[in-house]
């Protein structure tokens, strides 16, 4: 994604009530952070957070934390938030975010933390060869989410890149997960409960499909 630097994102961000500077103070502890202990679920990469702003003001009964790495980014995530959340009349209570290397992520979350679930909307597809182990669904990240997912913990993916899709598949099988929903066309199955991300409508309005998994800890 490209997107010009924001001067005003940091000083933001920084004076902003629900943003976590260093994550790493709270590996294993982030429920503390919330008005009260739910269920915890992520999305990795939130970009300009449309996707979580809706998700976490929909459903209060939920934790979320969104992490980005671009602070640019991260304070368009938090004027979507505070907007969706004044719509809905409702306090910012139940989300965090954060800028963080996603690769790492091992740092900032624990296996204490619990999390119930994944989220991973249109990531980097990263096509040639020599770089696809920086997919964030690539093998190599899935067994370090594997170690931060409570029982029964579950990835929910979509994409509307082919190739990484296919490769994916093969990754959550490779890495013990089991594809327990598989829609190679989310929007002709009228998929109940879907938010659509602002990637999504944009390559949906192309024609493009758009392909949706859910993977679940074998």
């Amino acid at each position: 994604m490209h997107i010009r630097p924001k001067p005003w994102a940091r000083p933001e961000l920084e004076a902003c009530g629900f943003f976590q500077a260093y994550p790493p103070d709270h590996r294993g502890q982030w429920q503390p952070l919330f008005k009260k202990k739910q269920p915890l679920h992520i999305e990795l990469g939130c970009g300009k957070g449309t996707f979580i702003a809706a998700l976490g003001s929909r459903h209060p009964e939920i934790n979320y934390l969104a992490i980005d790495l671009i602070d640019a980014v991260l304070g368009l995530t938090k004027r979507n938030i505070e907007s969706a959340y004044t719509n809905k009349n409702r306090a910012i209570d139940n989300v965090q975010i954060m800028s963080w290397d996603i690769e790492r992520i091992d740092m900032i979350l624990a296996p204490d933390d619990g999390v119930e679930r994944i989220y991973i909307n249109f990531c980097n597809p990263w096509p040639r060869r020599r770089y696809q182990k920086k997919r964030l669904t690539h093998s190599k990240q899935l067994e370090k989410y594997k170690k931060l997912l409570s029982e029964n913990g579950e990835i929910y993916f979509k994409t509307d890149n082919d190739d990484l899709f296919g490769d994916s598949i093969n990754y959550f099988e490779a890495a013990g997960f089991a594809v327990t929903t598989l829609i190679p066309d989310l929007h002709a199955a009228d998929y109940p409960g879907n938010i659509e991300t602002e990637h999504e409508k944009m390559y949906a309005e192309q024609g493009i499909k758009i392909k949706f998994l859910i993977a679940t800890i074998g």
